[in-house]
């Protein structure tokens, strides 16, 4: 009987115990709401506080709303037979040109697609900005620079388009997550194909350059240890680190950075295994270097794609809003 005892409060301490450790985490940014949420750290009690309903995962598949216009399978390139394509959302009372807020999907450049950020381009369209989305070449299609090749010639046509659609082609900010970030940023910061200047552009490149960026857990410098040794990376170039350090340079975004470069914004789980947030860190230090405004934001034991939460999905909205408030508007 005494061991059944001390068995039961055991276990009642684990339990408790347990309870705590997936509580705290709400608790603590319910006293601290003007702070980024605090995560998990482990995978275990991430989902231990989804099953328990602490968490909730964001709707991946959002109706539209009545008064947002979809414009949907537009296409900006065709190469080699494939179609490249742009969705975009504008609001329906829309009177005057809006800012453009364009989301570049992740998936370790081998997947996605347009509408995984359909949650963001949604919301941000119901505050009364245009957004649009952005498909391109996959590593299936091609190694690197295909995908890069693509977002910057998809920049250029969006530059060129802005009185057909009703937006601001100089107010236009890029958004990517991961590999999209990696993408937005080489576009932001001006990333031209090796060889093609704006001389020697088959299309004249537009006159206009992006406003703002946001960079959500994206790989900056793939000169690094991380960089150089991760799977993912070495498919993306096609090469490993040895062969074309070249390349990795190249498909460096902080290899591009200057003091004309647009106000960036990163958020970043300090719990990424995927990417590091020393990459954020070090895009951080170059742009504080260099003079150009920006703000990070990391984001406290949280791992790689953590905006599929609810909580965090809410806190990278209203920092991203007033991001665009103070450079877009």
């Amino acid at each position: 009987m005494r061991i059944l005892k001390r068995l039961f409060f055991g276990l009642l301490i684990i339990l408790i115990l347990g309870f705590l450790l997936v509580a705290t985490p709400r608790v603590w940014s319910a006293l601290n709401s003007d702070k980024p949420p605090v995560g998990y750290h482990f995978i275990l009690p991430g989902y231990i506080a989804l099953g328990l309903g602490l968490e909730k995962v964001i709707d991946t598949n959002p109706s539209v709303p009545a008064d947002i216009e979809e414009i949907k399978d537009i296409e900006y390139k065709n190469i080699n037979g494939k179609s490249l394509q742009i969705d975009i959302y504008r609001p329906k009372n829309i009177v005057k040109p809006a800012p453009l807020l364009v989301f570049i999907h992740g998936g370790s450049w081998s997947h996605g697609k347009r509408s995984d950020y359909l949650v963001y381009l949604l919301a941000f369209a119901k505050k009364g900005y245009m957004t649009a989305t952005v498909s391109y070449r996959l590593l299936k299609d091609g190694p690197y620079p295909a995908c890069a090749e693509d977002v910057t010639d998809a920049v250029q046509w969006l530059f060129r388009n802005g009185e057909k659609y009703g937006y601001d082609p100089d107010r236009i900010a890029l958004i990517g997550g991961s590999a999209g970030a990696h993408l937005a940023l080489l576009a932001a910061y001006q990333w031209k194909k090796p060889g093609i200047s704006s001389d020697t552009a088959i299309v004249p490149l537009a006159p206009h350059r992006i406003k703002a960026v946001v960079d959500i857990y994206g790989p900056i410098d793939l000169t690094t240890e991380y960089a150089k040794n991760q799977p993912l990376v070495i498919n993306l170039i096609g090469h490993p680190y040895s062969e074309t350090p070249q390349l990795y340079k190249e498909a460096s975004p902080i290899q591009y950075l200057d003091k004309n470069d647009p106000p960036t914004m990163i958020l970043h789980g300090t719990s990424d295994n995927l990417v590091p947030y020393s990459q954020s860190d070090l895009l951080k230090a170059k742009l504080d270097s260099l003079g150009v405004p920006n703000v990070y934001y990391k984001v406290p034991f949280w791992p790689h794609a953590m905006d599929v939460v609810q909580r965090v999905n809410d806190f990278s909205q209203k920092k991203m809003n007033d991001f665009f408030e103070k450079y877009l508007k």
